[in-house]
């Protein structure tokens, strides 16, 4: 049997897994069912769009469900790092600068699952994250991008 994969994320980060779990299970799960019951109302199924796009939607549903649920019980809690409050770990949130004179920038490695860039949430299996994580405040270094190398310095450790 295949080994599972570990799903690093902050408590917040799987208490807001296991709403949406809530709200799949319990409210969205039963309004795909009154859309399918309305759907075999509208008569022929082998022509029927309703039924066919409630259909989809219920597997869609049902996956997520099933997706949410695998990454709740493969959850690794991340821990804040008290021995190294300097060095860059998941959970922390990183400043650095562009060298030589670009604008600072902040985000906060986390683990895939509750990555959001627009919130400023980076997976740890980033490219930015991959080249900070272990380096401590002050150090210079490369960082990979889709748009080349670029060269950083880490301001801040939070």
């Amino acid at each position: 049997m295949p080994e599972e994969k570990s799903y690093y994320m902050t408590l917040e980060g799987k208490e807001k897994l296991e709403q949406e779990l809530q709200y799949l299970k319990t409210e969205r799960r039963q309004e795909v069912v009154e859309r399918i019951k309305i759907a075999r109302g509208f008569g022929d199924l082998s022509e029927n769009s309703e039924y066919d796009a409630a259909k989809d939607e219920q597997a869609f549903v049902e996956s997520r469900i099933a997706q949410i649920e695998n990454m709740i019980r493969n959850a690794v809690i991340i821990e804040n790092d008290t021995e190294n409050p300097d060095m860059v770990a998941l959970g922390k949130t990183i400043t650095f600068q562009e060298l030589p004179d670009g604008e600072e920038e902040s985000y906060t490695i986390v683990g895939s699952a509750e990555a959001d860039p627009f919130e400023g949430k980076i997976s740890n299996d980033s490219p930015i994250a991959k080249s900070l994580l272990g380096h401590s405040v002050g150090e210079e270094l490369t960082v990979p991008t889709p748009a080349g190398d670029m060269e950083v310095k880490i301001l801040k450790v939070e």
